[in-house]
Formats: structure tokens, C-alpha cells, sequence
């Protein structure tokens, strides 16, 4: 097999599209793909957020609606990027809130994302998928292969994405690859997801003293910090298609209870105050998903293996979260 570093010493230089760069996973890959060399542009609804912070390094930056499939082409066509990252969705929370703008973004976007792909013959498509494509009543922990029943329209968007993805694969032939992404903990202000209660005991802890989760304290979801995922993105985007069985993986680090967490949290912020009164929509979404995740694939197939745990997560989140906050209040 093919180990991580070899992959990343044979790589070639790419121009690369990230949709939804704005986001919270967006910013960062950002930076995790210049990091590597490659040639960049970030694409969201709003222009470039500052927080990007890349110095003098180059990012051309193109305001995009995925709904806009004429849009997108235009941008494919004039671009013609190598490999495109498609992350521009709405969050389980917020998307319940409108469930229709939801479909809209997300099962309309990863649809014009592949077509504007395959007719202008991008060589590989990236996609963001999550835990919320589960429904509840999984083993423990979950593979890849199960009955997926999400209860969210959110998640039963991240299906379509899913098998839109291995339909346009198997028919066209066009080398699309997801990941199942925990709840992500990172360095940015939370973007209205179910398992933001995680991020907001570290920053509203660190920024006002205080904060009272939306969850039960015994509530357990599969979690994984930022740097992880990003490097799961990357390293799969890298890996030889002949050594991958499948089309989308689950990928897995930790899964602590909520007051595994306020007890790190704790730990980390001396007097923090983390309490827990939980919001019956919110915890019937973090009920329908699983405890764990099985990630046997992506270790065989692609060598994914995370390198943070809870507690190194935290010892490396908090002095980062702490100057993020300084900034955002200077």
C-alpha cells in the first residue's frame, strides 16, 4: 500500500476549485492545499472572508451560486480546473429551518457540480458528505454499508450527493470520492451545525466564562478535529484510484460523550462553567445518529488514520481559539 508521505512526495502541482470556501471547512482546506503548492481559487455566495488570513500567497476568489448551473460552467469552462472540492452546502440545523432552500443548495448544487464536471472533463471531484446521512437503529460501530434513513433534509441531501456521485462514476466514468465527516471541532466560529454544541463549549467557555449546551450531557457522536479532516480530504484526493473499492468512505477519531468533552473543555479553561439543557429538535437529530464509526475501508483502501484524540485535539484547539477570539474583538 501506499503510505500517506509517499503520496505526498509524488504529487503533482493542480488547479484546484473549492465551492462553499467560506465556510468552516473551506478556510481551512485552503490553507492545507497552498500549503502543498497547489494553484487555488476559492468560490462562495459572499466575497472572501478576511479571517483567511494567507499573507501574500495568491487566491483568486469568484462569487458562485452552485444553483446557478450556467454559472457554473461559465467558471469551469474559463478555469478549467484539475480538481474541484464541493463543500458549498447548507448545515443540518439551519436546514431544517428551510427545507427547501436546503434541496435546493445542496441536492441541486452536488447535481450541477458533476454535470458542469463531466461535460467540461474535470479529472476528479471531491465531495463533502457527513454522519447525518445515518438514521437511528445502526450497529455500533456503523460501516459503510448500511440502510441509510436520515431524518434530516440535510441528510437526505448528503445521500443524493452520494449515489449522484457513484452514478456519475460508474456511468461517465468521472473519478468522484467523498468522505463521511464527523462532527468537525476547528479554530473558526461554528456555522450552524447539530454537533456545533462541541465548538461552543470551547468558545463560549473561552469568551464569556459560561455556556449551556443544547444536548444531554450522555449524548456520543462521532467527533474529529479540523487538521484531520482536512488531511482525510487531501490524502483521499491523493490516493490511486486502482487502490480505492469504493466511492465514498466513512472516516472516524473519537467519540466522546457531551461531558467528555465539558470535562476537557474544563481542563483546558480553568472556572469554565458548561452546563446542558437539551433542545428536543436538536437532540432528536443527535439521537438519530450513530455512537461510532466503522472506518475499515478508508484504513485498507487509502491508509486514513487520525492523529488527534480528544485531548491532544483540545490542547492544540484552545491557544488557537484564544487568538482568534482576541482578533475578532480588536
Amino acid at each position: 500500500m501506499m503510505l500517506a508521505a509517499e503520496r505526498r512526495a509524488d504529487r503533482e502541482i493542480m488547479k484546484i476549485l473549492v465551492t462553499g470556501s467560506g465556510g468552516q471547512v473551506g478556510q481551512d482546506l485552503i490553507r492545507g492545499l497552498l500549503e502543498r503548492g497547489h494553484e487555488v481559487h476559492g468560490s462562495d455566495v459572499a466575497s472572501r472572508p478576511s479571517a483567511l488570513g494567507l499573507g501574500d500567497r495568491e487566491l483568486p476568489w469568484h462569487l458562485l451560486d452552485v444553483t446557478d448551473l450556467a454559472a457554473l460552467r461559465r467558471l469551469i469552462a474559463r478555469e478549467r480546473p484539475d480538481i474541484i472540492y464541493h463543500l458549498a452546502a447548507i448545515l443540518s440545523a439551519r436546514g431544517e429551518e428551510n427545507p427547501g432552500l436546503t434541496y435546493r443548495v445542496n441536492q441541486g448544487g452536488v447535481y450541477n457540480v458533476l454535470e458542469a464536471s463531466r461535460e467540461h472533463r474535470v479529472s476528479q471531484v471531491l465531495f463533502a458528505s457527513t454522519i447525518a446521512v445515518f438514521g437511528p437503529g445502526l450497529p455500533d460501530p456503523v460501516p459503510d454499508d448500511v440502510h441509510l434513513q436520515p431524518t434530516t433534509m440535510y441528510g437526505v441531501t448528503k445521500v443524493g450527493g452520494e449515489l449522484l456521485g457513484e452514478y456519475y462514476n460508474k456511468r461517465y466514468g468521472l473519478d468522484f470520492r467523498a468522505v463521511r465527516f464527523p462532527g468537525l471541532i476547528s479554530a473558526t466560529l461554528p456555522g450552524g451545525g447539530t454537533s456545533d454544541y462541541a465548538p461552543l463549549m470551547y468558545v463560549e467557555s473561552m469568551r464569556t466564562g459560561a455556556y449551556e449546551a443544547f444536548c444531554r450531557a450522555d449524548t456520543r457522536i462521532p467527533m474529529m478535529y479540523m487538521p484531520d479532516g482536512i488531511r482525510a480530504l487531501i490524502e483521499l484526493s491523493e490516493a490511486p484510484r486502482d487502490r480505492l473499492q469504493r466511492t465514498t468512505y466513512n472516516i472516524a477519531a473519537f467519540s466522546p460523550t457531551a461531558e467528555e468533552i465539558a470535562d476537557s473543555v474544563a481542563r483546558a479553561v480553568p472556572g469554565a462553567r458548561i452546563t446542558f439543557k437539551s433542545d428536543p429538535t436538536r437532540q432528536a437529530i443527535l439521537d438519530s445518529w450513530p455512537n461510532a464509526l466503522d472506518d475499515a475501508h478508508a484504513r485498507v483502501d487509502w491508509g486514513w488514520a487520525p492523529e488527534f484524540d480528544l485531548e491532544r485535539m483540545t490542547e492544540d484547539l484552545v491557544p488557537k481559539l484564544r487568538a482568534l477570539l482576541r482578533v475578532n474583538a480588536s
